[in-house]
């Protein structure tokens, strides 16, 4: 029999995309939630009509027995209704960054808002799979990364502990995100003839994400640069990270370090020394595919990291992160 799973914030395109993860998994139903709003305000994606959609309250996930619950809402939204939820026995996977950082103080720096709830922000999971099964397995309560920091992370914290990497000399991170990495709702940013036929960086040095690869690689904020760019196209993410080595090393060792650090690990791919990513290869896939040039002579390294921001990046992950928390197969509805 199918566990019944909800889904708040259905209509975005996170939360589309996990709608259409979820139909392809063997051992869930979803069950669309809606929050707030007049139903037709934003059309609902294809494929939310064949689905149950109720008014989200806390009655409704009591007598639906809803196992787990995606929030696919603002950082706002989600502190507000995740209290309630937890309350019911459901799990609850938010997709927003309302649960990602440590402290409060941390939250109101990055995210010009204070935190409304300090005990939930402190038990969170964070929920990269692929530095933390354990906490994710036993947690009631999972803060799915953001899209730039899980590609970052994956791409650099393996070098970092391997001391591969020369932190004095620091580490930058050149990342281009597609238009879906905005949302769904309208505004100039991502209006048609703002994007088309354009490129253009944002948030300089105030990235929201930054603070993500900080707390989950080990870097100082003065080891690391990062500037986010928008690209003409619906999705997808590619970082090409810059460093330089603290010892004399090569590309194939390199490539070993990352082997080792993933083996076993479903979703993250490596190419041959030399040979880097594109977005094709990740499109509409759970995937990270990594790949690597290194100049020994000059000790000068690049990573290109690539993922698709609305699956590894956003809901793929997080049914990825359902998958440990329900004891399902991490795979299940993502291969």
């Amino acid at each position: 029999m199918a566990t019944p799973v909800g889904i708040v914030g259905f209509r975005g395109y996170s939360g589309a995309e996990l709608i259409h993860i979820l139909d392809r998994h063997a051992h869930t139903e979803p069950v669309l939630l809606e929050h707030r709003g007049e139903p037709g305000a934003t059309p609902a994606p294809r494929g939310a009509q064949t689905h149950r959609t109720l008014p989200f309250s806390t009655d409704s996930v009591r007598s639906e027995g809803l196992a787990v619950v995606f929030l696919a809402t603002p950082p706002e939204v989600s502190m507000e209704v995740t209290p309630g939820l937890l309350e019911t026995g459901a799990k609850v996977v938010d997709l927003s960054g309302a649960f990602r950082l440590r402290t409060t103080d941390n939250y109101k720096k990055w995210y010009k808002a204070e935190h409304t709830q300090p005990a939930l922000l402190a038990e969170a999971a964070y929920g990269l799979p692929e530095f933390g099964r354990e906490p994710i397995k036993k947690a009631r309560l999972v803060s799915n990364p953001g899209c730039y920091p899980t590609a970052a992370n994956l791409a650099i914290r393996p070098l970092l502990d391997a001391g591969i990497v020369d932190r004095t000399a620091g580490i930058v991170c050149d990342a281009k995100s597609g238009v879906s990495g905005a949302g769904r709702k309208a505004t100039l940013k991502n209006n048609f003839c703002e994007v088309t036929e354009n490129f253009s960086a944002y948030s300089l040095l105030d990235h929201r994400h930054v603070p993500e690869v900080l707390q989950n690689s080990g870097l100082e904020e003065s080891e690391f640069s990062f500037t986010a760019q928008l690209l003409p196209i619906d999705r997808g993410i590619l970082e090409t990270i810059y460093f330089r080595a603290a010892k004399p090393t090569t590309a194939a060792e390199i490539l070993d370090v990352y082997e080792k650090f993933y083996n076993g690990t479903p979703f993250v791919r490596f190419y041959d020394p030399g040979v880097v990513p594109d977005l094709r290869a990740v499109q509409r896939t759970n995937f990270c595919d990594i790949g690597i040039r290194f100049d020994a002579a000059t000790g000068r390294g690049v990573i290109v990291a690539a993922i698709d921001n609305l699956v590894k990046g956003a809901a793929g992950q997080a049914v990825q992160n359902m998958n440990l928390m329900m004891g399902y197969p991490e795979h299940e509805g993502l291969l």
